[in-house]
């Protein structure tokens, strides 16, 4: 699974405000964190330092969500590999999807109805509305 845009895939999983419990400073994804002071996490957004050489594609590879880890959940790296904040990595990417400006919006919105089995795209329009008051 990869944003075609790299604009938009390296704005999404690739910062660092989902931290969380760590007690390490990951740097990198990985499915199952390891202990001893490994610097890996599966957590969306719960890198250390903000990184976007580390994008969305890449966290979906490392931590294998299409193999039906680490979703809607991560873990993070405490003394041991933990369970993260129930449904952190679904809030993580929702909030990264949230704060995209209204372009990336349309082109993700365009992604994603493409992804869904029989799903046709029609058209998809920027709508806005204006409030007078008389």
């Amino acid at each position: 699974m990869k944003i075609t845009n790299s604009t938009i895939d390296g704005k999404v999983c690739s910062g660092n405000h989902s931290k969380g419990a760590a007690t390490n400073t990951p740097a990198n994804f990985e499915a199952e964190p390891q202990t001893g002071g490994s610097n890996t996490t599966a957590q969306c957004r719960g890198l250390a330092v903000a990184d976007t050489s580390k994008p969305f594609s890449k966290f979906v590879e490392d931590v294998k969500l299409l193999e039906g880890k680490n979703w809607p959940t991560g873990k993070v790296n405490k003394t041991t590999a933990v369970e993260g904040v129930l449904n952190g990595n679904a809030k993580a990417v929702a909030t990264d999807l949230v704060a995209l400006n209204p372009e990336e919006k349309t082109i993700v919105a365009g992604l994603l109805a493409k992804t869904i089995e029989g799903g046709e795209v029609v058209e998809i329009r920027a709508v806005s509305s204006t409030f007078v008051s008389i």
